[in-house]
């Protein structure tokens, strides 16, 4: 259920072309992170990934990754 809330969050947050691009393995490299820092958020409107943004500094290598590859598209 939490990986079907991720990967909704992710895709409405996300442009059209990013959503459409985003592989299970790039959502699963946030997972843990989303379950650490960003339970809380409503999905949504991007609020994950700007959630996930924020603490960016505390990020997953693999998490961290995958938001940069997101900010480039």
């Amino acid at each position: 259920m939490l990986r079907i809330i991720l990967t909704a969050a992710l895709l409405c947050g996300a442009t059209t072309a990013y959503a459409q691009e985003l592989t299970s393995a790039q959502r699963d490299a946030c997972m843990g992170d989303y379950e650490k820092f960003c339970k809380s958020v409503t999905p949504g409107g991007g609020r994950i990934i700007a959630c996930l943004a924020k603490q960016s500094d505390k990020l997953a290598p693999a998490c961290k990754k995958v938001l940069a590859e997101a900010e480039k598209k």
